[in-house]
């Protein structure tokens, strides 16, 4: 009987290694000496190729038995392929050869003549996901970190080196596809539970369990892999009949979702559909061919984009200088209710003792019934587990008294809207708290460097905008005042990434960033309805051009008097081309609140959309004609976009934001700017300064100085320079 010995260490040189037990088990390490994560890039698939082969002649001499592919990284696997090759694809072509290259690797893989088992332990992505389908068996670590994704779709591609492919034969075309058409990362026990991953291993001594898992099937034989599927499932998935049923829903509802902006999703069910029920040589060929397109499209060029602001974003603190941020344990939070309660939530879930004070008990109740809702919402749909939610619920208090603050790392104000309260709570929490705790306002409009006057500590403040929903929306704008220190900025940029929001960092002024971009396109649907245009058409064009709402629906969402009060204080910042729209004064005069009260321009029943109120013109009949009159949408459209170009121009000149990258990265993450069209100012790029300004000269003429184009422009002009190329944001 052989001996079984420990899995040896490989070499470092080269990425993957090989290495053979005296078992003739072969361990094929991932494990890039030059990054902290493996990434899939040209050399290490050649280097792949040639162990591959390197392990097929060992299996025909006898001298391997088994082949066992893991990471030399503890806690994470692979994270994808070189995203900088995916952006360099230039023609359909060329990214269809690089797709077959890649699948003709992991077809060598899948056919070696012996037991593969893949072990993955941590996050596995895109090509990582890939080359584990291309093994025979596949187990995965209990490690909280591992995640198992296909997120391709997000770029705007598909996965192209078989994953398309494989994923429906191993776990069923309706499991497939939740995966395919979201990129949605699953832990291992729901993949175990989907057949994705035979079995979950402890985390610790991964490598050995594996490598038993392996010397059991060598010396045991096959044992079945994949989904164990119903006689429904199978009937339903296995029959053209019943495949046509499933792909016809799954692009309705891809059309309704996306609108028709990204054509990946439509890509990946034409390769399910013509490639199921046909060999894998030819379904490949069909991802290929669809690969290559995708991939050199104008979408996934700007998804890439997105993808890269993204990780700029991650990756950065927030500062030029070296700032260490501080660690924050324990939070507060200062103002309860729904928005209180949202960023006591948030904390909550992601580990933080979290203090809320109101001055009344009321509001205390409801912040925490509220944020109870919210990890009961997050249990039902499986996203955390019961005992999970009911531990993190626990680290919240609160009361009417300031007991606990002298503990606190972190506060962050959320009180009423007015410069005189915050001010006066600001300095007193000031007081209370330790003299390294960091203070924090989530104003949406608020001067951060007024109520620092109100400190002793300035250079311990700064704005932590969150926008609401807390737990749904992404960004939070870290707002740096004057006398903000480095360190503070650093602090709560860690925080922000900590919590998993995407920051980014503003300088004081009216509205900041988001909000003085959104305020004139809000006000510019005003003007429209005030010209005749229905509720209806304005927001269909700026749905149309891929916005999630539209901004008369945004109004509502945001809550009219929100939306009122927002834009007095830029009216009074910015004057005449900032007077509020007859139609928006009429609204916020109405006492309608928007989705919150359930009537605003929409009616909402149980919070649910329910279309156009039906008596909102009489409500605005003295801002808007008695008859709707037909607006092309081209019309609306250029000129709410136009609107917003030429605000973010004016506020990058201001130096509110350091590079158009930022202002791209806060109109995402913040508004639901389509990223299929890789940001306000790379849009605004493509169509050129000069033929914005030519527009908006038109308008300006036409309907007044609202539209008079911001001096940026015309010095972009002048220059012959973009909003990138002027005001350059560093992407890797």
């Amino acid at each position: 009987m052989e001996s079984r010995t420990a899995v040896p260490d490989p070499p470092t040189a080269l990425s993957p290694h090989l290495t053979v037990t005296d078992e003739r088990l072969a361990v094929l390490t991932f494990d890039d000496p030059d990054r902290s994560a493996n990434i899939l890039t040209e050399p290490v698939m050649r280097r792949l190729a040639e162990l591959i082969e390197e392990v097929r002649n060992g299996a025909e001499a006898d001298r391997i038995r088994g082949l066992l592919v893991v990471s030399g990284k503890p806690g994470s696997f692979i994270l994808g392929v070189d995203i900088d090759a995916i952006a360099g694809v230039e023609s359909p072509e060329e990214g269809a050869e690089a797709a077959r290259l890649g699948q003709a690797i992991y077809l060598e893989l899948e056919r070696l003549p012996l037991p593969t088992l893949c072990a993955i332990d941590g996050p596995c992505m895109g090509g990582g996901t890939e080359l584990a389908l291309a093994c025979r068996y596949r187990v995965a670590s209990d490690h909280p970190k591992t995640r198992i994704a296909l997120p391709e779709v997000q770029l705007g591609i598909l996965p192209a080196w078989g994953g398309t492919t494989r994923l429906p034969r191993l776990i069923g075309l309706q499991a497939a596809l939740d995966l395919l058409l979201t990129g949605k990362r699953v832990d291992a026990r729901r993949a175990r539970k989907m057949g994705l991953v035979e079995e979950v291993l402890p985390h610790q001594l991964f490598r050995e369990a594996a490598l038993d898992f392996l010397r059991q099937r060598v010396e045991e034989g096959k044992v079945p892999t994949g989904s164990r599927r119903s006689f429904t499932q199978r009937l339903l998935e296995d029959t053209a009949p019943g495949r046509r049923i499933i792909l016809r829903t799954a692009r309705s509802k891809v059309e309704e979702r996306s609108g028709g902006h990204y054509p990946a999703p439509f890509r990946i069910l034409e390769v399910l559909q013509k490639g199921l029920g046909r060999s894998v040589e030819k379904s490949l060929e069909l991802e290929a061919r669809a690969a290559g397109e995708l991939l050199a499209s104008r979408v996934s060029k700007n998804l890439v984009h997105v993808f890269h602001l993204r990780e700029r974003a991650r990756k950065g603190t927030g500062v030029d200088a070296p700032a260490e941020p501080r660690e924050v344990a324990d939070v507060g939070v200062l103002g309860a209710g729904t928005m209180g309660g949202g960023i006591a939530q948030l904390a909550a879930y992601h580990g933080r003792r979290v203090r809320i004070k109101d001055i009344e008990h009321e509001p205390v109740a409801e912040a925490l019934q509220y944020a109870q809702g919210l990890f009961d919402r997050a249990v039902e749909k499986r996203r955390m587990e019961a005992r999970d939610a009911r531990d993190a619920m626990e680290r919240i208090s609160g009361g009417v008294e300031y007991s606990g603050f002298r503990q606190l790392d972190l506060v962050v104000e959320a009180v009423v809207e007015r410069m005189d309260v915050k001010r006066q709570v600001l300095a007193e929490v000031e007081g209370l708290t330790p003299d390294e705790c960091v203070l924090t306002t989530n104003t949406s409009t608020l001067s951060i460097d007024e109520m620092a006057t109100a400190l002793e500590r300035p250079d311990h403040f700064c704005g932590m905008h969150f926008f609401n929903p807390v737990h749904k929306m992404p960004l939070v704008e870290v707002i740096r005042g004057r006398k903000t220190s480095d360190s503070t900025v650093a602090t709560v940029y860690s925080l922000a990434l900590e919590l998993g929001k995407v920051p980014v960092v503003v300088k004081d002024g009216p509205g900041f960033l988001v909000n003085r971009v959104l305020a004139p396109y809000l006000n510019e649907a005003g003007h429209l309805l005030a010209e005749g245009a229905s509720v209806e058409a304005v927001d269909a064009a700026a749905t149309a051009f891929g916005l999630p709402m539209g901004p008369l629906r945004l109004v509502d969402e945001v809550g009219i008097d929100v939306a009122r009060h927002a834009g007095e204080v830029l009216h009074d910042a910015f004057g005449e081309r900032m007077v509020p729209s007859a139609p928006l004064v009429a609204i916020g005069e109405s006492g309608r609140l928007g989705r919150k009260g359930g009537k605003g321009f929409y009616r909402y029943e149980d919070g649910d959309e329910k279309g156009v109120d039906p008596e909102i013109y009489h409500v605005l009949e003295s801002a808007v004609p008695a008859q709707r009159t037909q607006v092309d949408e081209s019309e609306i459209r250029a000129r709410l976009v136009l609107t917003m170009i030429n605000e973010a121009a004016r506020l990058l000149d201001e130096g509110i934001a350091d590079s158009a990258a930022d202002v791209d990265l806060a109109m995402i993450m913040g508004t639901g700017f389509p990223p299929f069209r890789g940001g306000l100012l790379r849009f605004a790029d493509e169509i050129h300064p000069r033929t914005l300004v030519e527009r908006l000269e038109a308008y300006e003429e036409a309907l007044g100085p609202r539209f008079t184009p911001a001096p940026l422009l015309r010095r972009l002009i002048r220059e012959d320079r973009g909003f990138y190329d002027a005001f350059p944001g560093d992407e890797d």
